[in-house]
């Protein structure tokens, strides 16, 4: 029997090309994301409120930071950096709604530090999405435990 070859044209992924029409259009870049994570976790650090709570969990803070940059990577110009799961690692804390916004503030405040305009508000949006979905995943993880739900 003659054998016969199937000629596939390699896969390419259209991930380069988005990444690249996503900085040109925020003026984002690996460096902007480093300098914007770097600085939001300084703050956190500080904080009087999610400090504690980063304290106690984070001891070394270089791989974490490294972590961040690749997830927010991965989250602003879709370069498939992160490969992790946030959501379980984040659904137990002992965290509200305000603990929540208080992240935000200090990620909006930075993003406008660090960002250009267009950016900032990018990265601000997709914060907002993040920090709505990991409170909804705490909020299940404390109902699922017994506690009773905060309705505020």
């Amino acid at each position: 029997m003659p054998q016969t070859q199937t000629s596939l044209s390699p896969t390419r992924s259209a991930r380069p090309v988005t990444t690249l029409e996503l900085m040109e259009r925020t003026s984002l870049s690996e460096a902007v994301l480093s300098e914007l994570v770097h600085g939001f976790y300084g703050k956190i650090r500080v904080d009087p409120v999610l400090g504690p709570i980063f304290a106690e969990r984070i001891t070394d803070w270089e791989p974490h930071l490294e972590k961040m940059v690749g997830f927010w990577s991965s989250v602003a110009l879709m370069t498939g950096r992160y490969h992790g799961a946030p959501v379980p690692k984040h659904a137990g804390l002992p965290v509200t709604w305000a603990h929540f916004e208080r992240w935000l503030e200090l990620f909006r405040e930075t993003a406008g530090e660090v960002c250009s305009p267009v950016g900032a508000a990018y990265v601000i949006e997709r914060a907002e999405r993040i920090a709505r979905s990991l409170h909804m995943a705490s909020q299940d993880a404390q109902q699922q435990c017994g506690a009773v739900p905060n309705l505020k």
